[in-house]
């Protein structure tokens, strides 16, 4: 993590009023805190999660929708397939501003460190880049929509 990304986690902390932030990326992590000095003996209570229903066996949807919104044609997943998951909490967009072509489509080959699209976390622009070489089978989330830790956003079949 970069002084300049803590320095905007920091501005981000002022101007939102939150009293403690905790930011953990790869081997780097971050403590924010507002207010009274840091407490070792102090717990913040933290309520029980709710229960969660399972997840259905099966893996990512068959459809995915394409740029347009519209539905493409089903997809199967075929082992060997490599998904893209993000690794961060946010919202997800196909292109770089709105109105614009999107980074990639299905179909579309793709080379690592190629930008596949863009996740908002904490008003933070996230290019989310390809690990692998390959070609796109399947997008598996719609633009503007929030994405998990972890969830699979697209699925690349490798070279």
């Amino acid at each position: 993590m970069t002084i300049e990304e803590i320095k905007e986690l920091i501005r981000l902390v002022n101007e939102s009023g939150v009293a403690d932030l905790e930011v953990e990326r790869g081997d780097s992590r971050v403590r924010i805190r507002r207010g009274q000095p840091f407490r070792q003996d102090y717990v913040i209570p933290v309520p029980a999660a709710p229960a969660v229903a399972p997840m259905p066996v099966g893996g990512p949807p068959a459809v995915a929708p394409d740029s347009t919104g519209s539905s493409a044609k089903p997809q199967t997943l075929e082992e060997g397939h490599e998904l893209v998951k993000s690794p961060i909490v946010g919202t997800y967009y196909d292109s770089p501003s709105p109105g614009a072509a999107p980074f990639v489509k299905i179909g579309d080959t793709v080379e690592p460190g190629q930008v596949l699209c863009i996740i908002e976390s904490m008003k933070l622009m996230n290019e989310i880049e390809s690990e692998v070489a390959g070609t796109v089978v399947a997008k598996l989330v719609e633009n503007a929509k929030p994405v998990e830790y972890g969830e699979a956003l697209f699925a690349v079949r490798p070279r």
